[in-house]
């Protein structure tokens, strides 16, 4: 499987490891280090809707400003939490690691076995 991307921050070892079973796999995967690279609101609404998520479910609360900027309050929508991690990009809880077979929140990392 040569089509598989993977959304990698290198300072994380969840995402770190899950390079590492893709790799283990036999894969090279597109590595993006979107912390680097950004995000767009269409992308993050894409992606979100190819892994049957809402923005919510992967905001990305521990050491981010997301309780500061209200992204955790009940009335938070999806586009307001789009919006923010677009701005940015580490509010987007990682890694996630696009293949043939899907998207997916690869946490813990053998998550990403469903998806091969």
């Amino acid at each position: 499987m040569s089509d598989v991307t993977i959304f990698h921050n290198p300072n994380c070892g969840t995402s770190r490891n899950t390079l590492a079973l893709l790799r283990e796999k036999g894969l090279d995967p597109k590595v993006v280090e979107y912390v680097k690279v950004g995000w767009t609101a269409p992308q993050l609404s894409a992606l979100f809707q190819q892994m049957g998520k809402s923005a919510r479910d992967v905001l990305r609360v521990r050491g981010t400003e997301a309780d500061a900027l209200g992204l955790t309050a009940p009335g938070a929508t999806d586009a307001q939490i789009i919006a923010a991690m677009a701005k940015d990009p580490i509010l987007v809880e990682r890694p996630i690691v696009v293949t043939p077979k899907g998207a997916a929140l690869c946490r813990p990392a053998e998550t990403v076995l469903t998806l091969l």
